[in-house]
């Protein structure tokens, strides 16, 4: 995945005129006004069918049972009650803001409740049992079917991540198999909570899944909000969640990278969206520093054994695998995505949650990135996703030209925050 810039050793040419900064000054403003709108990709955008769609979608056999369920249901996402619900699945809606905000492409995320689950499919307990299983597998893959069709209406800028289940790997294999077949790039991994019986990520058995990604040259994506315990009914059980949910998302990292997992299978690629950016830097440092101790056989009172330690230090295996999903980063969060690595980046507007940067996109890049350089904006805004998600960026060119914002515009720094906008973007330093 990693690209170099080999420098043209020139033949010898004209002798150069005198140096005039004036006339320099004057190319340069000249290249930049003239410099090509960005492209935006956006790592993080949410979409899914309304329930009249997803029955056309079900499977036959499950027909009874769907509207058995859905007639007991009640909705509980405020952005899937009111008008705001269409931008979920209405083209015409959904393109007009984008190109409004102008977004030229998204990574897809689901966000409607698919047939057969409690709650959203990114923050519900996994099932536990057999048939509850099997009639939540029938629901993501009503999801998958309709999201196929979904993204072919606008293939060049809409890369839809399929769902899939741990719960029975063969399973998981026939359905990534399935998401190749149809075209996609990348499917959507969930997290795996410490109490549901499930083995975590760390665990060997998940060898095979590895390798049906490698071989089917699939993006392995993961998103945050998911992965935490069962809390229970207790009156502070969605406050826990919600002090929690980040950790539960970042532990994913260490344990692919400790359990060795990427040394096993180097050409996997890994993405942790929305999860912030930050966090990063202290985890690397805790992880190489485990990893500087375990040469020595111990770390304090613990003894390891010499095949657990790495051949190369963690934050080199972050280097070559993984990618961050970097969500309506605040000023604060766009510095941390420069000492994370730019190479790492991807910037994403979360659309069309209540946080994410719309109707205010425009704005939020502004504020955040006004002070960064134009080639930096460019891997971060497309080329990195476009890399991960193997994007056509000059299918995009022509949208991108008519809708992106110039380069001027995001260098030009935010004066006043929209009194409405209280996305993270705008509400954090």
């Amino acid at each position: 995945m990693s690209s170099s810039i080999t420098t043209p050793i020139l033949p010898y040419g004209p002798i150069r005129p005198t140096y005039d900064p004036i006339r320099a000054e004057k190319e340069v403003m000249t290249a930049t006004n003239t410099a090509a709108p960005y492209t935006l990709i956006s790592s993080d955008c949410h979409a899914g069918g309304n329930m009249k769609a997803y029955e056309e979608y079900l499977a036959p056999a499950y027909r009874e049972a769907f509207a058995e369920w859905r007639g007991a249901y009640s909705n509980p996402f405020r952005d899937l009650q009111d008008d705001g619900r269409s931008r979920n699945w209405d083209n015409d809606r959904r393109n007009g803001d984008l190109d409004a905000e102008g977004v030229a492409a998204e990574i897809v995320f689901p966000n409607t409740v698919p047939p057969f689950f409690p709650t959203g499919a990114l923050i519900t307990y996994p099932p536990t049992n057999r048939p509850d299983y099997d009639r939540r597998l029938e629901g993501v893959r009503t999801h998958n079917r309709w999201l196929k069709d979904w993204c072919a209406a606008h293939p060049e800028r809409r890369c839809g991540l399929p769902q899939v289940f741990l719960f029975d790997l063969d399973d998981t294999i026939a359905d990534l198999e399935l998401a190749a077949e149809n075209g996609h790039s990348s499917f959507m991994l969930p997290a795996v909570p410490p109490d549901s019986g499930t083995p975590g990520l760390y665990d060997p058995v998940y060898d095979r899944l590895w390798a049906a990604c490698r071989d089917l040259d699939l993006t392995i994506t993961q998103h945050g909000g998911s992965g935490n315990p069962n809390y229970g009914d207790t009156p502070a059980a969605g406050l826990m969640f919600l002090l929690e949910v980040p950790f539960f998302a970042h532990r994913n990292l260490s344990h692919l990278i400790m359990s060795g997992v990427f040394n096993r299978f180097p050409e996997l690629r890994y993405v942790m969206t929305e999860q912030g950016v930050a966090w990063v830097l202290e985890d690397l440092r805790r992880m190489d520093g485990y990893h500087a101790q375990m040469a020595s056989g111990r770390v304090g009172e613990l003894g390891f054994s010499a095949d657990l330690v790495l051949p190369d230090r963690p934050s080199e295996y972050f280097a070559r695998n993984v990618w961050i999903g970097a969500s309506f980063p605040s000023p604060s969060e766009a510095d941390a995505m420069k000492k994370v690595g730019i190479e790492r980046m991807m910037w994403g507007s979360d659309y069309p949650h209540n946080e994410s940067t719309f109707p205010y996109n425009r704005d939020h890049l502004r504020r955040s990135f006004s002070g960064w350089d134009e080639a930096d904006l460019r891997k971060v805004f497309a080329e990195n996703a476009a890399e991960v998600y193997r994007i056509d960026l000059d299918a995009l060119a022509p949208l991108a030209e008519r809708i992106g914002p110039s380069v001027d515009e995001v260098a030009t720094p935010l004066d006043e925050v929209p009194k409405d906008a209280f996305s993270p973007a705008f509400t954090r330093p």
